[in-house]
């Protein structure tokens, strides 16, 4: 799956997951005011929080590359040097060195040498 979905999925389970501990704490926590009141705060962070990282993908998907996949022939964005294509989950790169190899996600550290 490609970075940027991978992301974008992980910002919409915050949400779900906030609603969820919101959800709880109305039904479950009913009688004690204080933990019903920690756990709105805390399910109000997590929702939060999927805005940031909402805001921060995007901010990052605009620096990305624009490529048209090789395999479906759709164009995709490409976040760091490898990358899966978001409609095919084809390996892509940007390296000519890499061409070819296996994809694996270290290849995008900057200390990471291939060999």
């Amino acid at each position: 799956m490609a970075k940027i979905n991978r992301i974008r999925t992980f910002a919409m389970a915050l949400i779900f997951i906030g609603i969820f501990i919101m959800y709880i704490a109305i039904f479950v926590f009913r009688e004690n005011p204080i933990l019903m009141s920690i756990a709105m705060i805390i399910g109000f962070l997590s929702v939060m929080s999927s805005a940031l990282v909402y805001l921060w993908i995007g901010m990052q998907s605009m620096k990305t590359i624009q490529v048209t996949c090789p395999s479906c022939e759709k164009d995709t964005k490409i976040l760091g040097r490898v990358d899966a294509c978001m409609h095919c989950n084809e390996p892509l790169t940007v390296d000519k060195s890499l061409e070819g190899k296996e994809l694996d996600p270290r290849y995008n550290r900057k200390s990471f040498q291939p060999k």
